[in-house]
């Protein structure tokens, strides 16, 4: 059995679906010949904490290695859970965050993560590196890690880190100290895993070092056993139930599409009371109070925040599912993980997204409706044929090889083969 360190700061407890990306991957690694020892961090304050994640990295046998650190989730971790903040505070928050903390405010728990890499790769024999991001910092210590103990590494970006939407560089020095990071960062590493195709470009096109073989894209994906472990429970009306699952970030809003909702309301009343709009996740305050400004509250429910398999269970009592991402400053290589778990379900979707990673998934999906983010008539128009096909029994079925190339086992298979391009004496 070959033996990977893993490091990467989101990880269950933890929920959202950040933490499942590198879950399920140490997850189906054993099958293939590799075992996964993790570090990760302590006990720390968070949006989301998701008791069926913890559950299901108890029932594997793998060493997973806490480290606790002076972060900002660390220094609160005795709230536990902690309410996300509204948007302007957030944004806010963000700005210091950037401003003050270079490359993020995880350098404390990357310099621990260190550390304790450190200590276990001079004790013991691993055959591979892989670290996780964001946060950034770890890809920094990944640089130290391979000068160290020049042990093949992998860096695994779940997001763009230079110039992505996410990126806020109050000055020149900022950008410059970023990308630099980077630089360094992608020197020291020996593969480069990316989650779509813009991220590869991009990167291809900033450090022109990289080759095309250099840079692996390896999507996200879906657990069928998630799926198949959820017990069919029937619908309790004979209403459509129209789902968003996952929370709300500053590059999407259900804004536009609560107000396409009113418009068919105020249009078609007799269509929207046959509706039900779903919610799962965080419903931020704003969100809610726009629920109540525009009247919709008899059609919307907000079941908040849910564990892992009670969302797959929601999702897959759903009759179709939306998600929605904004016209943003290089929103294009945003392509959320959330995205692939509708897809893993197989229920038709409405894809509020402009032109991107995001748009190139659903259409290959094949049983999605798109439509443009920030046009609420476009979006109400939508609704409505949604609405008829599903009356009429003709919602559209996905294409079966795309949900099948996206099952987290065959991922992982991709990710270890990349590993084992780093083994000697190895068939691959």
């Amino acid at each position: 059995m070959f033996k990977v360190l893993v490091i990467a700061y989101y990880f269950p407890p933890l929920g959202l679906s950040g933490v499942q990306r590198t879950l399920k991957f140490v997850k189906y690694m054993p099958p293939h010949g590799w075992q996964p020892t993790v570090i990760t961090t302590g006990n720390i304050a968070y949006y989301a904490h998701d008791k069926s994640l913890q559950d299901e990295l108890n029932k594997l046998d793998i060493d997973v290695i806490r480290t606790s650190s002076f972060d900002p989730n660390t220094i609160l971790s005795k709230f536990g859970t902690v309410k996300m903040p509204g948007e302007k505070l957030r944004k806010v928050l963000n700005m210091f965050s950037q401003t003050f903390f270079i490359p993020d405010n995880k350098i404390s728990w990357s310099k621990k993560a260190f550390d304790t890499a450190s200590e276990i790769l001079s004790k013991e024999t691993y055959d591979v590196i892989f670290i996780s991001a964001p946060p950034f910092s770890a890809f920094k210590i990944s640089i130290k890690l391979k000068k160290k103990f020049d042990v093949p590494l992998v860096v695994d970006y779940r997001d763009l880190w230079y110039k992505s939407y996410f990126a806020f560089y109050p000055t020149p020095l900022h950008s410059y100290l970023h990308k630099r990071m980077e630089y360094s960062s992608l020197k020291a590493a020996d593969k480069v895993i990316v989650t779509n195709r813009k991220i590869k470009e991009k990167l291809l096109k900033i450090y022109k070092f990289l080759t095309f073989d250099d840079v692996v894209i390896i999507p996200h994906g879906f657990d069928p056993e998630d799926f198949s472990l959820i017990k069919h429970t029937p619908k309790t009306t004979d209403k459509m139930i129209l789902t968003y699952s996952g929370i709300f970030l500053e590059y999407n809003s259900p804004k536009y599409f609560l107000e396409a909702f009113k418009q068919l309301a105020i249009e078609r009343p007799d269509i929207a009371s046959k509706i039900e709009l779903h919610f799962v996740g965080h419903l931020r305050k704003e969100n809610q109070h726009l629920v109540k400004k525009l009247k919709l509250e008899e059609f919307v429910k907000d079941f908040g925040y849910m564990n892992h398999d009670e969302a797959v269970r929601k999702v897959m009592s759903s009759d179709v599912l939306w998600f929605m991402i904004g016209r943003k400053r290089n929103i294009d290589a945003i392509l959320p993980g959330k995205m692939f778990e509708y897809f893993g379900s197989g229920k038709p979707v409405i894809a509020c997204v402009p032109e991107g990673a995001a748009k190139s998934a659903a259409t290959e999906y094949g049983a999605s409706f798109i439509t443009e983010p920030e046009n609420a008539n476009a979006i109400k128009e939508v609704i409505f044929k949604v609405y008829q096909l599903y009356v009429k029994k003709q919602l559209p079925s996905p294409d079966k090889s795309f949900i099948d190339k996206h099952r987290r086992d065959f991922l992982t298979e991709t990710l270890i083969k990349q590993f084992q391009l780093f083994i000697k004496d190895v068939v691959i």
